[in-house]
């Protein structure tokens, strides 16, 4: 390609990094979705169960079912309700006397699409699949549900319909109650409340409405009750409150009410019960990772056809030993955990149903109240259903690639699926029915496993592929950043025609090969940029050349030592990166050396800017306790309001001594900015200060509203809505009166996301603004006074300036231009240099620590949404998402910010900084790709996606904060030179150096 401009680069690292993100769904998560299998059930002359119940507790956590607490709905004063007894008598009655119980174990994401999809239809969703989980998006698969001959269901509108829409017409029916029910301010027992009543009111229609009645008689019927009160009230109040204990027991009272209702109606015994839950919770009132508490559930079931609890009399019953139960007194009941797939084939099962096409669950035998003979018939056909996916994706998989090599384990005559299957039948014939048993259980591991082979089959291909598209984009950065803004464009790409010819010969051969495999859309889009990024590299190839011959006229073997030493702790340094993801606690140990590093340039200098050393210590200090904090946060309105307290009172130390602080800000010919005031400048951050004064008082009315389960008055959602969007829109006014002093700007962009860090946070998230932002000014200040301090020093000794750079990063970045002085008048920029990879380093460690220091991104469990319900109280995952992303995102507008007036400061051209940053993030991004998992523990699966992603959005991240930073730093005044209007390095290419006299008319002009 030609050379491209800075604006192209840009979008090609936004578009090639959203593509890309995508890539691990494509790899590691596929949709193990199949079709054209035939239906298999058990063939028996009678179903274990004429009818199915079954009972789902959305966000129920498996120990607070059985754990013992002291009345929570009882009055503290109360002695004899202290004693801690059940919150669910009625099912621990069921555990005790009439049925089996266990732990159903979840995967990630453990959200409600996936964990209903998989109880239901015995399949594991890939884990995007999550996004389509809240609106009306039909299940494109088999299901319990569907099988069945009628399916009633009640509960949510957000889940209900997933099962209804898309499966035999009629065959599911569903009652819902409206969104506006899920309003998190308020009580949200009426939510299963709610359910209880409309059930107990079709059995009440079934004695006037014969039609009803002779309906509710048929056999393989199911009752599908979805109880919501749990989930959103452990989201509001966490699964220790009260409130959710209370729900625990209305639960128990109304599944016992049901139950006795079905029985008495029925009055057969031939009704099957089953009680589960989705997922978890966390202690913070989250879920959707790994974490065990979101991935452990309760499983009971009995009734008809489900085998009674086995018990000992002395010691512990078996399926105790992790020692979760310990605290259960169940230990003498003999405990039978599932994954959470195998219910969907337990439930099948009961109610005499075809098991679900895709489903990979194993019948658990230990629920059966059957024969060892039925039960190795039941496991058999469990095997056939699941063989039979693997032949038709066998049979797939043969069919789209060019040369398939199959399975071991069922590569021959004698180890074929037909033969397994033989032996077993043979072994129930025989009357070996543990051993048929055993046999069945081994099949059906193995072609679990085949399943996974197949799943897997392209993995090695891929994630070459994707492999090079990283290695060839770290590369394409790096060869623009040296061509573009160390040798200024000056070295032509040599593309030649054997070159095109060899490139576009290798994406031909790679598309061909696609082509044949019948790949995906995505494939080809993994495959271009390889070839693209590498091509680019190829021609350019002479500008790296000169870059190295550059580098090495200039060094010593002293200097080599040198250079390489210090590439050995850049590269640890982003190792270090890597491990905070999973050791937040990094970031303290790494802010309190940064403390000492304008330690590094002399006493003399730390003598002569004792201020401004002194507040970037106590800076680095404070932000360095924020990560020894928990990121599990409680809301603690306190806390909020001192971080309100301390955002505004920055606005009011600025209004009064702002003359004096632009001032000090702009000395002659040597500050970072001019000195400028007005009235309606001052009138603008008046109000501004006044928007933050406005939100403490409006979230400190919601916080107390909202604690006092009084629900959100619309007066203060209002007021709420009408601070958050003028504190986003009132900093634009200022464009009628524009001051192009840097640190006016940096207090209109700080005031501009106060309100927000008010609003939206819970704990001490203020407090975190406050220090984040004054350690970004701190530095972009020291930056600046170190600068200044080399541009006096003594000149580099000629032959050394390698080890001078090396000794002293800023030195050989001020020695690049020779008369300083007439270069920042004169608006010429310099080039990149070795030291500047310290600033980039140091820019992608702050933007690291503005996510981790309020929060463990590799847990999305760790952003609460209780702030959120201060302006959408009602259940509206995207939006309540969104307004979360906003809070999140907002200190990274800071890091621009600052970082676009350092670039400037420091006259580099725009972009040439964040074009380094993007190349040395994507080290982070492919660490994180191979360290993707899709087995192991629920919670290593979970952070694995989360990092990866993590990781590769903050490129993206980067890219916009790049746009951003032009947008922040336009009109600023350097040193008295010209106004950074962005004119000049916007539209240019990236090779363009800057027209000094350009630059300085268009200051003249603004002037």
């Amino acid at each position: 390609m030609a050379r491209i401009g800075r604006l192209a680069f840009l979008a090609i690292a936004v578009v090639f990094h959203m593509i890309y993100s995508m890539s691990i769904f494509d790899v590691y998560f596929v949709s193990p979705i199949v079709s054209g299998m035939e239906a298999f059930r058990v063939e028996v002359a009678k179903a274990p169960a004429k009818r199915l119940v079954l009972y789902v507790g959305d966000g129920l956590r498996a120990d607070k079912t059985f754990q013992y607490f002291p009345d929570p709905s009882a009055s503290s004063h109360d002695v004899s309700t202290q004693e801690p007894a059940p919150l669910a008598p009625f099912l621990r009655s069921r555990v005790l006397e009439h049925g089996t119980f266990g732990v159903s174990h979840t995967r990630v994401p453990t959200e409600s699409r996936p964990g209903h999809v998989a109880m239901i239809a015995g399949l594991y969703e890939d884990v995007s699949a999550v996004m389509t989980g809240w609106k009306l998006n039909p299940v494109n698969f088999d299901s319990v549900f569907n099988r069945s001959s009628h399916t009633w269901s009640w509960g949510s509108p957000d889940i209900l319909p997933m099962f209804s829409t898309g499966a035999v017409p009629g065959r599911v029916e569903d009652a819902t109650y409206g969104h506006e029910f899920e309003d998190f301010s308020k009580d949200a027992l009426e939510l299963d409340i709610w359910v209880f009543d409309r059930v107990k009111q079709l059995f009440k229609d079934a004695e006037t409405d014969a039609e009803l009645n002779a309906k509710l008689r048929k056999d393989k019927i199911v009752f599908f009750l979805h109880l919501l009160g749990l989930d959103t009230t452990g989201h509001a109040y966490r699964p220790y409150s009260k409130e959710y204990l209370q729900n625990i027991q209305l639960v128990d009272k109304g599944v016992q009410e049901i139950t006795e209702l079905i029985d008495d109606f029925y009055d057969d015994g031939e009704t099957a019960y089953v009680f589960t839950a989705d997922h978890g919770m966390s202690d913070w009132g989250s879920h959707g990772d790994g974490h065990p508490d979101n991935t452990r559930t309760p499983l009971i079931a009995w009734g008809s056809g489900v085998a009674k609890p086995v018990t000992v009399r002395n010691g512990i019953a078996p399926g105790h030993e992790d020692k979760f139960s310990n605290d259960w007194h169940l230990d003498h009941v003999q405990r039978h955990d599932v994954a959470q797939a195998d219910v969907a084939a337990l439930m099948a099962y009961l109610a005499g149903l075809q098991f679900p096409v895709n489903s990979v669950g194993e019948l658990p035998l230990p629920y059966l109240a059957t024969s060892d003979k039925e039960k190795a018939r039941a496991l058999l056909v469990n095997a056939r259903q699941i063989l039979e996916m693997y032949r038709v994706k066998e049979a797939h998989k043969m069919e789209t690639v060019v040369h398939y090599k199959p399975y071991a384990g069922f590569a021959d005559a004698e180890h074929s699926t037909e033969h397994r299957l033989e032996i077993i039948e043979k072994a129930i014939g025989d009357g070996q029915y543990i051993e048929a048993i055993v046999m069945s259980h081994n099949l059906i591991k193995l072609g679990l496993q085949g399943l996974r082979y197949l799943q897997t089959y392209d993995w090695l291909f891929l994630r070459a592929l994707v492999t090079l598209g990283y290695v060839g984009w770290i590369a394409f950065a790096f060869t623009t950043a040296v061509d573009a803004y160390m040798l200024d464009g000056k070295v032509e790409a040599s593309r030649s025609t054997i070159s095109i010819i060899a490139f576009g010969s290798v994406l031909v051969a790679l598309y061909s090969y696609l082509f044949v495999s019948s790949s995906p859309p995505t494939y080809y889009a993994y495959g271009i940029f390889p070839v693209m990024f590498w091509e680019e590299v190829f021609v350019r190839r002479r500008a790296l050349v000169e870059a190295k011959n550059k580098l090495s006229s200039k060094l010593s073997k002293q200097d080599a030592v040198k250079l390489l030493l210090n590439l050995l702790a850049y590269i640890g340094i982003l190792e270090v990166m890597v491990q905070s993801y999973y050791h937040r606690e990094i970031y303290t140990i790494a802010y309190l050396l940064a403390v000492t590093w304008p330690a590094f340039y002399g006493m003399a200098f730390v003598r002569k800017n004792w201020t401004l050393c002194l507040t970037w210590a106590l800076s680095c200090t404070a932000m360095s306790v924020f990560t020894l904090l928990p990121a599990n946060k409680v809301e603690d309105s306190n806390l909020i309001l001192l971080g309100g307290s301390l955002i505004l009172l920055i606005g009011v130390l600025y209004i009064v001594f702002e003359k004096s602080l632009l001032v000090q800000a702009a000395p002659a010919r040597e500050g970072m900015g001019a000195n400028k005031a007005d009235g309606l400048s001052r009138a603008l951050i008046g109000v501004q200060v006044g928007l933050v004064a406005l939100a403490m008082v409006v979230t400190r009315s919601s916080v107390t509203s909202l604690q006092a389960k009084q629900g959100l008055p619309l007066g203060t959602q209002v007021v709420g809505w009408v601070t958050l969007v003028a504190s986003l829109v009132v900093p634009f006014l200022h464009a009628f009166s524009p001051n192009d002093n840097y640190l006016h700007r940096l207090v209109i962009i700080f005031l501009a996301f106060g309100p927000l860090f008010i609003i939206l946070t819970i704990s001490y998230e203020g407090l975190f603004y406050f220090a984040i932002a004054t350690t970004l000014v701190s530095w972009v200040r020291l930056e600046n006074r170190i600068s200044q301090a080399a541009s006096t020093s003594n000149p580099t000794p000629n032959g050394q300036p390698l080890a001078s750079e090396l000794q002293n990063p800023l030195k050989p970045a001020i020695a690049a231009a020779k008369h300083r002085e007439a270069a920042l008048q004169s608006g010429d920029f310099r080039a990149l240099t070795l030291s500047d990879a310290r600033i980039c380093l140091f820019f992608l460690f702050l933007l690291q620590s503005a996510f981790f220091s309020t929060g463990n991104i590799a847990s999305v469990s760790s952003f609460s949404l209780d702030a959120v319900y201060r302006l959408i109280p009602v259940f509206d995952p995207f939006s309540q998402g969104a307004l979360l992303l906003l809070k999140l995102l907002a200190p990274f507008a800071l890091v621009s910010a600052n970082l676009g007036i350092l670039t400037n400061r420091l006259k580099l051209r725009g972009g040439s900084l964040f074009a380094v940053v993007m190349g040395i993030g994507d080290y982070l991004t492919l660490r994180f790709f191979w360290e993707v998992r899709d087995e192991g523990s629920w919670l290593d699966i979970g952070e694995s996606i989360s990092m990866f992603v993590i990781a590769s959005g903050l490129c993206i991240f980067v890219a916009v904060l790049e746009a951003l930073s032009e947008t922040f730093v336009r009109g600023v005044r350097f040193d008295g030179g010209p106004v950074s209007t962005g004119a000049v390095h916007s539209n240019g290419g990236l090779n363009g150096a800057a027209k000094g006299s350009g630059a300085k008319s268009k200051g003249d002009k603004s002037r």
